[in-house]
């Protein structure tokens, strides 16, 4: 029997309750023996300004700028935690779903492993990044559930 999956994305927020989503991908990878990459996307803030006719000039890029830094910081801490190497590691600007899609197609992805606080509500209604990335996404998709 071949492998099934042989290329898995983490797509990471970086918030501190994502340690089931990393144990739950690096589990998947270690059981097919695929090569486990890890994506984080800064959406620019400026985008979500933009629509509201709001400009903020230096302070929007002085924050993206220090947003983008420590992102660099984190996904280090985390590559080395892991064991990935850097090559494996993508950091990315845009919006996530299709920053991660685009990922996905372009390094011919098998799985995408993300977390998901299950939105219900007004939140499930407005959507979320989870939901996006499976509704367009062309390779299997797994979502974690993070416990609030």
């Amino acid at each position: 029997m071949a492998k099934r999956y042989q290329k898995i994305l983490l797509a990471l927020d970086f918030h501190e309750d994502n340690d089931d989503v990393v144990e739950t991908a690096q589990d998947m990878a270690g059981m097919y023996g695929a090569e486990l990459h890890v994506v984080h996307v800064n959406e620019p803030l400026g985008m979500a300004y933009a629509a509201d006719g709001v400009s903020w000039g230096d302070q929007i890029y002085a924050l993206e700028a220090s947003i983008r830094k420590e992102s660099k910081k984190k996904m280090g801490e985390m590559a080395g935690s892991l064991g990935i190497p850097e090559a494996q590691c993508h950091l990315l600007e845009g919006r996530p779903a299709a920053q991660i899609h685009e990922l996905c197609q372009e390094g011919k992805f098998d799985m995408i492993v993300l977390g998901t606080h299950g939105q219900h509500g007004l939140q499930l209604l407005l959507g979320s990044t989870a939901n996006s990335v499976l509704h367009g996404s062309g390779c299997d998709v797994l979502a974690v559930r993070i416990q609030d």
